[in-house]
């Protein structure tokens, strides 16, 4: 088996050393990921300027670009000798959850492998500690996890979607749960500065508190309230956006006359 491995936070981040590490053991891998931090950058492909691929090591390359723009072109010309099983992103340095995938360059990557018709699994590490970790150790047993996973045999999903995986930083799994997507309350409002030259600036405020809560309608939790409880959050996401339940009775609605 042959896995590609991105992320957003870069290619030397511990996170996918640890992942890239545990993964070897079960398949050939390959690292493609950004020279540097790319978080928040969601799908984002780079169309205003040439990308280029440094080779860090045999199998490890380097782009100067988004998450998106490495699975791309390692799916399409970087690499003459080999193709693809799966495209794992990760492991990710903070959650992943509920409206925050709009956001994430994580699960921006893992969808981009989904598009070139590969399985993908978006993974990320859950904690108030996580954001200070420098070393792969720190991320060794979520990664462990991951390989298991992969090896019991990942789940058949219909076209066009991925697995968004959130693995959180305890000691012990209260187990697995499969989830829906949670949501937020509204984000806090920008921070406004004047900064020493005078100028206006604007920072983008926290995001909101999160609702930990079942689903009303079919009683599966959603991935907030997994991840609160010790549980590891596996969420099927599709790239199809469209409302069903709403598209025929708006259709009836619309006048299309011109």
């Amino acid at each position: 088996m042959n896995i590609l491995i991105a992320n957003d936070d870069g290619v030397f981040a511990p996170g996918i050393i640890a992942l890239a590490n545990a993964l070897k053991e079960i398949a050939h891998v390959t690292i493609v990921a950004p020279e540097s931090e790319r978080s928040g950058y969601s799908s984002a492909l780079t169309l205003d300027r040439p990308l280029r691929a440094v080779q860090i090591s045999p199998d490890t390359w380097a782009i100067n670009g988004t998450p998106a723009d490495c699975v791309y072109l390692s799916m399409n010309g970087l690499f003459q000798d080999r193709e693809f099983d799966l495209v794992v992103s990760g492991i990710n340095s903070g959650a992943n959850l509920g409206d925050d995938v709009l956001y994430s360059g994580t699960v921006g990557a893992a969808f981009e492998g989904r598009l070139m018709r590969q399985p993908a699994i978006a993974v990320s590490l859950c904690g108030q500690n996580v954001r200070t970790y420098e070393k792969p150790e720190d991320y060794a047993k979520a990664a462990y996890w991951v390989k298991s996973f992969i090896q019991q045999g990942i789940p058949n999903l219909p076209p066009r979607h991925i697995l968004n995986v959130n693995i959180p930083d305890v000691e012990h799994y209260a187990g697995v749960q499969v989830t829906h997507l949670g949501r937020r309350q509204q984000s806090k409002p920008v921070t406004s500065h004047v900064d020493p030259r005078g100028r206006q600036v604007y920072w983008i405020g926290l995001s909101g508190e999160a609702v930990t809560e079942r689903s009303k309608v079919s009683g599966i939790p959603s991935d907030f309230y997994a991840i609160a409880n010790d549980y590891i959050s596996v969420t099927p996401i599709q790239m199809d956006s469209t409302n069903y339940e709403v598209l025929l009775d708006l259709a009836k609605s619309v006048d299309y006359a011109i």
